[in-house]
């Protein structure tokens, strides 16, 4: 099907905790058994960064041989915006395909799944100052709650300031109006599907393991290097709630507890977008993952 022009791009989906790497790399090569060669894109606002290994899940010794693009590309602290993803993400996809292999993508940010799959060309965007005045008369929790319907993978950081949320809601509600399909890609979508309860104890598990691996020394690493505490919260979920830890201003049991709810709760926004993406004409194959 690749080879006869039917898509140019796999892509291999699903929320945290779903399995979509080992999935995405028993795929790879599967495929090479036939004869293809395969590469794999990551499409993991996160895993971008060097430093944020185990906080990240990066789990590389999982790749084996299989070639990937785009984990540890920046620096931790560096700004990394959608922009710079599709431009980096294009560089990739030619250089697979120059070589006569196959690009999959695999990861769980859905914007940037859709952005590059779709060819999203998103404008500049100017402050609408009388939407901005609507949204000033509304109340945080309700501002909160509208910008993850708009983007369910919005950053810690846009959440913990009633100006920045209503920013990001500016440039959300642009977002959809203003997006161009100027260089989509025929993709074949496979999502990797378990149940919630599945999905949350999957979560649990990985969570203590991560601790017991040593994501509070990598935390503490980060800052004794330099970075600032403050720009490890920016990357929320266990960077936020850790640093709250290492920092002494919440205990282990509350940062434990804390994570794990908002990891549960990312992993059902990541469900609501990728169920978006289908109700907008993407067609996801769902692959039930075994228990």
């Amino acid at each position: 099907m690749w080879r006869d022009g039917e898509f140019e791009l796999l892509c291999v989906l699903g929320p945290t905790a779903s399995g979509k790497t080992r999935y995405a790399v028993n795929l790879a090569m599967q495929l090479r058994s036939l004869g293809i060669a395969v590469e794999i894109i990551s499409a993991d606002s996160r895993q971008i960064y060097r430093g944020m290994t185990i906080g990240t899940g990066k789990d590389l010794a999982e790749y084996g041989d299989v070639p990937y693009h785009l984990i540890d590309i920046v620096d931790a602290g560096e700004r990394y915006d959608l922009f710079s993803y599709q431009h980096d993400f294009n560089a990739a996809y030619e250089d697979i395909v120059s070589r006569g292999a196959l690009p999959l993508l695999c990861g769980g940010t859905g914007l940037y799944i859709d952005a590059v799959t779709r060819g999203y060309a998103l404008a500049e965007v100017a402050p609408d100052q009388d939407a901005r005045e609507e949204l000033e008369a509304l109340g945080h929790e309700e501002l909160k709650s509208m910008l993850l319907s708009l983007d369910p993978e919005a950053s810690a950081s846009t959440l913990e300031s009633k100006r920045r949320t209503i920013r990001a809601i500016e440039i959300a509600r642009h977002g959809d109006a203003g997006r161009v399909d100027a260089r989509g890609r025929k993709t074949y979508f496979i999502g990797t599907l378990v149940t919630r309860e599945e999905r949350n104890a999957r979560i649990d598990a990985r969570l203590d393991a991560r601790l017991e691996e040593g994501m509070i020394e990598e935390v503490r690493s980060l800052i004794e290097n330099g970075l600032h505490p403050d720009d490890l919260i920016y990357y929320g979920l266990e960077y936020k709630f850790v640093t709250l830890y290492v920092t002494g201003e919440i205990g282990f049991e509350q940062m434990r507890e804390r994570l794990a709810i908002a990891i549960h709760q990312f992993a059902k926004r990541q469900m609501t977008y990728f169920r978006g993406m289908e109700r907008r004409g993407t067609r996801i194959h769902w692959v039930k993952m075994p228990s």
